[in-house]
């Protein structure tokens, strides 16, 4: 008998998505064949362990699924060795810590609050509170990282890892910088690439494989697959790797998601997905000119991938205000901290905006131009509410050009 408040619900979540526009930068939509897989029998199987190494029966199909993935993967990213298992982006960094840090182990990695993310050593996560982390940040003048504090630190805390990656950062990171500098102080190199995944496997972001002990990355936003994550790692660490995923953080891998990022795999190979990469890159840059354009700050100047945070704090408002005021006509943003922010993580003085998901429903510069003037316009007119009225209309036009994919 069909659940009809659960499929209010979901008919609910479509129509937001389809008539809103959403650039939070961590989402995206996947294919009808990635949402068909993961929806499939797959979401019933249970197989712990590996691939002929499981400990139930009656997984050869199983079997078939991950290698298939793992392949696919290896051939995505031109890498040694992939886990596909890991249910998300923090249980994929939990399980490179686990196989290769002991509790007392110094780590380098970016703090929170310029960019970072929770899992690399936030007091308030698993990480902060096992681990002794220690932080490098941006510098204040120019807002990007500062690779000679990076250095300093390194040569200080002699850690035993660096973590290099980002959650709210727009320019491209120097993997070989963070290489020697580990190499330097003899320390192990992860590089999380959670974020830019895609746009490295779309030609737009130099990869981070070639300098790295170590790769995570979720596979859903940039790159477009179902939610999830992998590990990526030169041979020599496969089996320490392996064991920290399973049996060390999880128990049997989710099979249809794998099934999902399998296909998502392929789908990257392509050629159309380059142009995708390229045109996530471009809309950014032309969201963030516009933006800049109407008078506000975009910290660090501008964008070199699929996001940018606004500082509004020169507007005399907050994130928090602004978001609401956004999602009030429909559009859809997180509120972010800005570097050396001065207000909690609750309030902050920026938005963050991405735009893997606009472009996925085929929004271009043309787009992006108009949806930075309404965004320029509904906080500059946040206290005008006939304004307001007005700006939901025209972000109403929008959506009613475009499709949802994986569902239209």
């Amino acid at each position: 008998m069909p659940d009809k408040e659960i499929e209010q619900l979901i008919y609910q979540e479509r129509i937001n998505h389809k008539e809103n526009l959403n650039l939070i930068a961590s989402e995206n939509y996947p294919s009808k064949e990635v949402l068909r897989a993961c929806g499939s029998v797959f979401s019933t199987k249970y197989a712990e362990g590996y691939p002929g190494k499981r400990y139930y029966e009656g997984c050869e199909t199983a079997d078939e699924v991950e290698n298939l993935a793992i392949s696919r993967a290896k051939e995505l990213f031109g890498c040694d060795h992939v886990n596909v298992q890991p249910h998300s982006g923090t249980q994929a960094n939990m399980a490179v810590y686990l196989a290769v840090l002991k509790s007392s182990d110094s780590v380098l990695s970016m703090r929170l609050d310029q960019g970072g993310h929770l899992s690399h050593g936030s007091k308030v996560n698993f990480s902060g509170k096992i681990y002794d982390f220690n932080f490098y940040g941006v510098d204040r003048e120019t807002e990007v990282i500062d690779y000679d504090e990076v250095e300093r630190q390194a040569e200080s805390l002699k850690p035993k890892l660096i973590v290099c990656g980002t959650s709210a950062y727009s320019r491209i990171i120097d993997f070989d910088r963070f290489s020697k500098i580990a190499k330097s102080v003899g320390a192990l190199l992860l590089s999380d690439i959670a974020h830019i995944s895609g746009l490295i496997a779309g030609k737009m972001h130099p990869s981070p494989i070639p300098f790295s002990d170590f790769v995570t990355t979720t596979t859903h936003k940039t790159l477009r697959g179902p939610r999830g994550a992998m590990i990526m790692c030169s041979e020599k660490f496969t089996q320490d790797i392996d064991k920290a995923v399973f049996p060390g953080i999880q128990g049997g891998p989710f099979l249809n998601m794998i099934a999902g990022r399998a296909i998502a795999f392929k789908e990257a190979k392509g050629i159309n997905f380059q142009e995708y990469a390229r045109n996530v890159v471009n809309n950014a840059k032309v969201l963030s000119e516009v933006i800049t354009s109407n008078g506000f700050r975009v910290v660090s100047g501008g964008t070199d991938n699929h996001q940018f945070t606004v500082d509004v704090s020169t507007q005399e408002a907050t994130g928090s205000e602004v978001a609401a005021i956004l999602k009030q006509i429909g559009i859809i943003v997180n509120k972010n901290g800005i570097p050396y922010d001065n207000l909690p993580p609750k309030i902050t003085s920026g938005i963050r905006i991405g735009t893997p998901a606009l472009t996925s429903r085929g929004m271009l510069a043309d787009e992006m131009q108009l949806i930075g003037d309404i965004i320029s316009e509904a906080i500059h007119s946040r206290d005008d509410n006939k304004k307001l009225d007005n700006l939901k209309s025209r972000v109403k036009d929008i959506t009613q050009e475009f499709g949802f994919p994986g569902y239209d």
